[in-house]
């Protein structure tokens, strides 16, 4: 801490230590370890999400490509929200896809309340004055310390550097836990529960994500047994909201109706490789499609400011987008990646440990693959892609919205003039630049070997790499396998690894996949130390164990420093983080039901699923 700012709060603190600190030039700097002390906190505004009501729509069975394009384009759409307001109706199914059945979708909760939050610190019995935990957050750097003295803690020094107190260790779990959600999914078709968490960073967060189930009935499946589609997804926004939102409201469904007209049309029901993919990838180009340019003749042709604020707000804002799709017949995942978020698989192997194996490559400017593809569409722009950006803005290759990398300058400028819209870049020459076709990998599942995936946004990435995730997650199933916890069941026949290390071979196909590094650690100071002086299994869910450990793990001074940073500082010490985690496997009952994990999902959410909402299978309507 500066002398100036220690001078400016010699009244009210004891003993400042330098901590995490930030530098505009992108250089790692150190986390210093400083003393502990007593912490509580303050108020921090928040929100309680509730689950929605279910509402339906149907699919049908001839022209469903043309019904389903005349729907969106004419029909108000459901309004954008945020993520954060959560959907409680996690769990949604979709019935008969296949020329029969109905669309179930969960409605949205805008019910806002703040998290409880008391103050730790009291006058001891002899009457002495308390001692507080602080943070002080200035322009590059910050700084822990202590506070003597009762009241609230909330100033700016003489070196304009904000105070704030810090999150206890139980308050900083309870903000961990506020958005996670965990389903056990009893339907015998080789996935056994997912767990998902997020923790924002923007305000409101940028990320989003969504899950849907499909059961395609016996008619539709050539079999006895009715067969199941499953799919994950995460969004990963940047500059705004709207554009991830609208991916969470809608890209599941287009890849569907595409994956259900490629289905029908197919002999016996049975499409080939290459129809599958390029199916997805339909669904993803013509959601974007909807997106920059639908929208805008919509917004020339009502010639309103209301509708142009509605419909160009998806277009002007990017999100990545990282979908899963896992037919339970074949048992092959199809993962369709559009940007920098990545999933990866974790494997048993032969010796106990796990294998990390990348199903995603990050497609950014630093990517050569993807310097070259723009290279080759552009040629002769110098500056197509410049520091490892495209025009020199944006990281992502590929992105959904994004529209100023799309339309012409031409288009931009009228739109921004009638409208509102942002600058065109004066290297803009021959767009598009950016595409949100995906790039779509298949992977055969193994479920009897308990193979699971991780899907997260760039921000777990950027503090975490593949091996670590994986074998944190390796280290998560074993504690539940010892456990007395209700999930111990699905996992029982996993044997127990190791307590010294992760469990977790090295690769060294992974430290050239091409994928970026972690860069927060460097950041923090935290590489080069041991894994198990580092990490920590205690979380119910293992998506937050996951994002806990990216914040620092058993560090929890810096844990409770990350989460206390309010927006817009956090941003420069993380991001957002949106996190999945799928297992796959036969154990666990097999009643057909998707039940709600309450020991591993928020309070508010699982009283409200309770609260009213099915988690049976839906029945097809044939």
């Amino acid at each position: 801490m500066r002398r100036a700012a220690v001078k400016a709060l010699r009244t009210s603190y004891q003993c400042t230590f330098r901590g995490l600190r930030v530098s505009r030039r992108g250089s790692p700097l150190p986390l210093l370890q400083s003393s502990k002390a007593a912490s509580s906190s303050s108020p921090t505004a928040h929100y309680n999400p509730r689950l929605g009501t279910a509402t339906a729509r149907y699919l049908s069975s001839t022209g469903a490509r043309d019904s389903s394009r005349t729907h969106h384009s004419n029909a108000r759409p459901e309004p954008l929200r945020s993520s954060m307001y959560v959907r409680g109706a996690f769990v949604t199914l979709l019935s008969g896809l296949v020329a029969y059945g109905a669309w179930y979708n969960s409605g949205d909760s805008n019910t806002e309340s703040p998290i409880a939050s008391t103050t730790s610190a009291a006058t001891t019995a002899t009457g002495a004055v308390p001692t507080r935990s602080v943070l002080v957050i200035g322009a590059d750097e910050l700084h822990t310390g202590t506070f003597v003295g009762d009241g609230p803690i909330s100033k700016t020094t003489s070196d304009n550097e904000r105070v704030v107190e810090m999150l206890s260790p139980e308050q900083a779990t309870r903000k961990l836990c506020q958005y996670e959600q965990s389903v056990y999914v009893n339907r015998g078709q080789g996935v056994v529960r997912y767990d998902v968490a997020q923790l924002p960073s923007n305000d409101p967060i940028e990320d989003d994500h969504a899950e849907k189930i499909v059961e395609v009935p016996n008619k539709a499946a050539q079999s006895s047994d009715p067969s199941d589609w499953m799919f994950w997804g995460v969004f990963d926004g940047h500059s705004g909201w709207t554009t991830s939102a609208k991916l969470r409201q809608a890209l599941i469904s287009f890849v569907a109706r595409e994956l259900n007209e490629t289905y029908k049309s197919s002999p016996d029901l049975i499409p080939s490789a290459a129809a599958v993919e390029s199916a997805i990838k339909t669904g993803f180009t013509r959601l974007d499609d909807e997106i920059v340019h639908q929208s805008v003749q919509r917004v020339l042709k009502s010639n309103n400011r209301l509708v142009a604020a509605e419909h160009l707000a998806p277009a002007l804002s990017g999100s990545c987008a990282l979908l899963s799709f896992y037919d339970s017949k074949s048992k092959l995942l199809r993962v369709a990646c559009t940007g920098d978020s990545r999933a990866v698989l974790g494997r048993r192997s032969e010796s106990g440990k796990w294998t990390a194996t990348a199903l995603s490559t990050d497609q950014t400017g630093s990517n050569p693959d993807e310097a070259a593809r723009l290279r080759k569409l552009h040629p002769g722009e110098e500056h197509v892609v410049r520091h490892g950006r495209v025009l020199g803005g944006l990281e992502p290759t590929r992105a959904f919205g994004d529209a100023s990398y799309k339309w012409s300058r031409e288009l931009s400028e009228k739109l921004r003039e009638k409208f509102f819209g942002r600058s065109v870049s004066p290297l803009l020459k021959t767009p598009p630049y950016v595409t949100a076709e995906p790039v779509v990998t298949t992977t055969k599942i193994e479920p009897e070997k308990g193979d699971f995936v991780v899907m997260a946004t760039d921000g777990l990435w950027e503090m975490l790499t593949n091996e670590e995730v994986v074998g944190l997650v390796g280290k998560w199933i074993e504690s539940q396998a010892g456990s007395s916890s209700k999930s111990s069941g699905y996992f029982s026949f996993l044997q127990k690894g190791s307590k010294t290390a992760l469990p977790v071979e090295s690769s060294e196909s992974e430290k050239n996949s091409g994928n970026k590094t972690p860069i927060r650690q460097r950041q923090w100071g935290a590489t080069g130390t041991d894994p198990m002086e580092r990490f920590v299994v205690q979380d119910k869910n293992v998506a937050t164990h996951l994002v806990r450990n990216a914040l620092g793990g058993k560090n929890q001074e810096q844990v409770s420093a990350l989460l206390t940073l309010p927006s817009p500082f956090s941003r420069r010490y993380r991001d957002d983080l949106t996190v999945q985690v799928i297992f796959f496997g036969y154990d666990g009952p097999k009643t057909g039901e998707i039940v709600v994990n309450k020991e591993a999902t928020a309070a508010a959410l699982a009283a409200a699923a309770a609260d009213g909402n099915k988690t049976g299978p839906v029945k097809p309507k044939l």
